[in-house]
């Protein structure tokens, strides 16, 4: 077994070029003292944006992001917004990858990018359950650690930053869950009734008005980098593309339905290695941002079954575009499994 090491990237996948002999001049005017790319590689973690390591000859790293190839969903893909975030945050938030510089045209390489600080540190995903580096003492103080941290994420004063921009607060569940039950519509490939069946049941269940936050909206394990000399501090918080304003248990929801449980089926285990000894249970991590925010979790079952919902369409969207033929990737073929377990943990929990 291997241990642990800061996240590495792999050779580029032939299908998701970047166009060197056009990016390298662009990024040598846009970024001051870029220098020279002398090598690209690839990072393999995520279903969504496509992420890239770009060395230099000054020995300075950077990270390109872009949108996956055929991706027609420019919402959830939006490098624009995405990079814009980023320096509404870099003021006021900390634990983030410094943004340099941003192109949207497309012309370049194909596709709208954004280039930022590769900051190194241990990204923790499912494959690494098992390591036994991994102690339930150390679990336990991590899966703290990130919970707190996302209490500090919606403890931001959001018309103090401008992060109030982003978004607009009120009537956001309501919008959120019609707008997923749009997407699954959109791309909907097989009947699975329990997505119909939650999908009525979220309609009928809106909970009451939280005061609004910031949020990130894919908040997890494997979108914290973590000090290599300390695995329990939060080095910066990655993937910003679906953060906005609106309930903060929106984002509690979503972080909840991504902490798998040791009862919980293969495709949650796959999520996250939360399952593992040490680390809170689900209900220790709601009573714990309960306690560090002050706020009402009387409804927390309906942003749970929300937060099911939204990962489901998420993949049920990834194996859409797979099915097309815009990917070659063999994971993406086997999400429409996932999709269905979810699904059927959203209608239980519903019940």
């Amino acid at each position: 077994m291997n241990p642990i090491h800061i996240d590495a990237p792999r050779a580029v996948r032939s299908e998701e070029t970047l166009r060197l002999p056009a990016l390298a001049p662009y990024l040598q005017t846009a970024v001051p003292g870029f220098g020279k790319i002398i090598s690209v590689a690839q990072f393999p973690g995520g279903f969504s944006n496509l992420t890239y390591l770009l060395q230099t000859d000054s020995g300075t790293e950077y990270v390109l992001r872009r949108p996956p190839v055929g991706a027609n969903i420019k919402s959830a893909h939006d490098m624009g917004r995405e990079y814009r975030v980023l320096k509404a945050l870099q003021p006021f938030y900390a634990k983030i990858p410094a943004p340099y510089c941003l192109e949207e045209t497309g012309e370049i390489i194909g596709a709208p990018f954004y280039v930022m600080e590769r900051v190194k540190g241990i990204i923790l995903r499912a494959k690494d359950a098992a390591q036994p580096e991994l102690t339930p003492s150390l679990l336990r103080a991590l899966s703290e650690k990130l919970v707190d941290n996302l209490a500090d994420l919606h403890a931001l004063d959001i018309e103090k930053t401008g992060l109030i921009q982003l978004g607009k607060p009120d009537g956001y569940v309501e919008r959120q869950v019609e707008g997923w039950i749009k997407r699954y519509a959109a791309a909907q490939t097989d009947e699975i009734t329990d997505m119909t069946d939650t999908a009525a049941w979220m309609r009928a269940h809106l909970p009451r008005a939280q005061k609004p936050a910031f949020l990130h909206n894919d908040y997890k394990y494997d979108n914290v980098v973590l000090n290599p000399e300390n695995w329990t501090e939060i080095l910066a918080v990655l993937d910003w593309e679906m953060s906005t304003v609106g309930d903060p248990l929106m984002d509690l929801g979503a972080m909840l339905a991504y902490w798998s449980e040791p009862g919980d089926g293969d495709a949650m285990r796959q999520f996250n290695l939360t399952w593992r000894e040490g680390n809170l249970t689900r209900r220790e991590v709601i009573d714990r941002y309960a306690l560090r925010t002050g706020r009402d979790m009387t409804d927390i079952s309906f942003y749970y079954v929300f937060g099911l919902f939204k990962n489901a369409v998420i993949a049920q969207q990834i194996y859409a575009r797979w099915k097309q033929g815009h990917s070659e990737d063999a994971r993406f073929g086997e999400l429409i499994y996932w999709v269905k377990e979810l699904a059927g943990m959203a209608a239980r929990s519903a019940q």
